[in-house]
């Protein structure tokens, strides 16, 4: 028995090492910084009608990585998270329209400022807002970590209104139109972006915008002086011979329909289909993916950790029940975060978004697994442990032989209820930037501004997915129980 579950423990553990450190071997043999930014936040940071990301970020980001001969992989995330990659050492650089301030300037070091902006605030088109001062008792709609939330927050006590906070500019903005806040403060030229595209606000104070301040591209503090150098001096060269400017023209100047495709292929859902379909498919893929995955080695080790649990062994079976505890204790967001943002600057080492995602979901869903292993062990008739003992078979072989069998055959209902969470779970990814199908949805609604539709093809999808797989368990546990 003891040498089966070392056996186990050290093939997972081998299978996780190799996943954490492939990444970083290929990253030795073909270097290239790692530049975030944020998932979505036109006209800086977004992606258009071909799924490609693009905005007056990416544009200068491009330009003057050609220019300067260096390369780089962009890591689209939530604001929040996008900052904190760099801090932790995930990534080597950040721009997304981050505001540099003194705080910032402690934990980041600032290439050259390269636009000057100023926060706005906003209400729903058809509101009887006139002033600041009409807000007091309102909720206003705040993006975490903006310059705009900063400002908010610094003035809700002399307004008087109450605030409620989102991770992304669409949502943040269908909050306000559909009358759950009355107000939002944010970057103006967002706004205005997002205005121009047809969403329902209006800019209180388009002339007059609050608090002018700078944009800058920010690395870890002390690190990567090189890549810093290189933005500096090719902002310089675009600055000087007019690309900036046609690069800044190009997305406040531009229509509607130039970035986000024709009204047919956003006003419909087959529209939407058939012009995102190569993007639903690419997130369906890392989803599957993802579910597959996790499931196969969340069952390993959930199947581990049960065994564990009924171990003759004390110090096996407390160390299972501790591991369930932790694992089942932590929500999935904050296991997430801790092992892509908080475990790197432990360990030094950078983890990829995708095996963060992996690891995220083998340790929460093989605890919930070990639980009902556990369970379907303890289930067994106790008489049928003795009656294989009293045949001379020994403890560890008397539960292969005997108890994990029949154990499995109890446990097949929880498994696939097990099977449809993790599914379900991969969601959560988004967070740190893994393009599954949720983030994929987002990517085009804040391309769109079609919440209604893209959420329900997602659904439909999710539905379809979680059916299929369903009828499969089903047929797997008849099949099994015949």
């Amino acid at each position: 028995m003891k040498k089966i579950v070392k056996s186990l423990i050290v093939g997972l553990l081998a299978l996780m090492t190799f996943l954490v450190t492939s990444n970083n071997i290929n990253a030795a043999q073909t270097p290239n910084y790692i530049i975030t930014t944020d998932a979505t936040y036109p006209p800086f940071d977004f992606q258009d009608k071909n799924n490609q990301y693009t905005g007056i970020d990416q544009e200068i980001l491009k330009t003057i990585a050609k220019r300067q001969g260096f390369t780089y992989t962009l890591k689209p995330m939530s604001f929040n998270a996008a900052t904190q990659s760099v801090s932790s050492g995930q990534a080597d650089g950040v721009i997304a329209g981050m505001s540099i301030t003194d705080e910032r300037k402690a934990v980041f070091d600032f290439g050259t400022p390269y636009y000057r902006s100023g926060i706005g605030w906003a209400v729903k088109k058809e509101s009887n807002i006139k002033s600041l001062s009409d807000l007091k008792g309102q909720t206003v709609a705040l993006k975490t970590g903006t310059s705009g939330a900063d400002y908010a927050l610094s003035v809700q006590k002399k307004y008087g209104f109450k605030v409620t906070y989102f991770n992304d500019s669409d949502t943040l903005y269908n909050d306000v139109i559909n009358g759950n806040a009355q107000a939002t403060f944010g970057d103006l030229p967002v706004i205005q972006y997002a205005v121009k595209n047809g969403t329902q606000l209006k800019v209180m104070n388009s002339k007059s915008p609050i608090q002018a301040g700078w944009y800058g591209f920010g690395v870890q503090k002390g690190k990567n002086t090189q890549l810093l150098a290189d933005f500096n001096r090719g902002f310089a060269e675009i600055k000087k011979d007019g690309t900036y400017d046609k690069i800044v023209a190009k997305y406040l100047g531009a229509s509607a329909t130039t970035f986000t495709g024709s009204k047919q292929d956003n006003s419909s859902v087959l529209g939407i289909l058939k012009a995102n379909d190569g993007a639903f498919l690419k997130g369906l893929w890392q989803t599957m993916l993802l579910t597959v995955l996790a499931i196969i080695l969340a069952s390993v080790w959930g199947i581990l950790l049960g065994i564990m649990g009924v171990s003759q062994n004390s110090i096996l079976r407390s160390l299972s029940t501790t591991i369930i505890y932790i694992f089942r204790g932590l929500p999935l967001m904050v296991l997430a975060f801790f092992i892509y943002i908080g475990l790197p600057s432990v360990i030094g080492m950078k983890i990829p978004a995708f095996t963060a995602g992996l690891l995220t979901l083998v340790l929460n869903e093989g605890a919930y697994t070990a639980a009902f292993v556990r369970g379907g062990f303890a289930a067994v008739d106790r008489g049928q442990m003795e009656a294989s003992r009293s045949l001379g078979l020994s403890y560890a072989k008397s539960m292969r032989k005997v108890v994990v069998p029949q154990g499995l055959k109890i446990m097949i209902p929880s498994f696939i209820n097990q099977f449809i969470i993790t599914l379900k779970d991969t969601s959560i990814l988004s967070a740190i930037g893994i393009l599954e199908l949720t983030q994929t949805g987002s990517l085009i609604v804040s391309r769109n501004s079609q919440g209604f539709r893209v959420w329900a093809i997602v659904a439909v999808i999710y539905l379809i997915v979680i059916t299929l797989l369903t009828w499969l368990s089903n047929w797997v546990e008849k099949r099994t129980r015949a």
